[in-house]
């Protein structure tokens, strides 16, 4: 099984595009990919990019022609947040408001079907695409209490220390497999062809 929550994966670069059972394959050729879960959180159009909501759609679309991999929902949350300025005038406010978004369940999702899945012996070794600390207990339950490896496919430039720790296995997620993984510029599927957005 491949745990992933991928949007931070391609932040920043141009593979926005990017077949994930493709990098997987790149990344674990000696692992037969029984399942992919994807755990992502429905955006919201913003005044400054109207069409943000349609290219997640578009992306998640081609994404469900990947037959072993599940699309699983968190959502977002947006707050008025009051935040201290970093470099304040002397005269001026030091904190100014903001709208803060976040998004909330993804992780927690992931940390349930990583345990879910292990107790049913859905998988032999389990694959999370993420940095975050925050699975360290679930990770470790899984090594410790179900006796089954954990790997880490990492997407970020430096490692979390705390998930460095009780991992089995680890893979940086380079440039070169990000452009290798990529969907073609058209997909279909049972409704018809899926373009890929021109920009993102």
């Amino acid at each position: 099984m491949v745990s992933t929550s991928i949007t931070v994966v391609y932040k920043d670069t141009p593979y926005k595009w990017l077949n994930i059972a493709k990098l997987c394959s790149l990344l674990l050729p000696n692992h037969n990919i029984n399942r992919i879960r994807y755990f992502t959180a429905l955006v919201r159009a913003r005044p400054d990019d109207l069409q943000q909501p349609q290219r997640q759609q578009t992306y998640i679309r081609a994404l469900k022609t990947i037959s072993n991999l599940s699309v699983h929902y968190g959502h977002f949350l947006t707050n008025i947040k009051r935040l201290p300025l970093a470099n304040p005038s002397k005269d001026g406010p030091r904190t100014v408001e903001v709208l803060y978004t976040e998004e909330k369940g993804s992780d927690v999702n992931l940390a349930t079907y990583l345990i879910i899945d292990g107790i049913n012996k859905d998988y032999d070794v389990a694959v999370v695409v993420s940095n975050d600390s925050d699975l360290v207990l679930p990770v470790k339950f899984v090594r410790d209490e179900l006796k089954l490896p954990v790997g880490n496919l990492n997407p970020h430039p430096q490692r979390s220390r705390e998930l460095a720790k009780v991992i089995s296995f680890y893979k940086p997620i380079r440039k070169g497999a990000l452009s290798a993984s990529q969907f073609p510029p058209t997909i279909k599927d049972a409704q018809g062809i899926i373009w890929k957005p021109a920009e993102w």
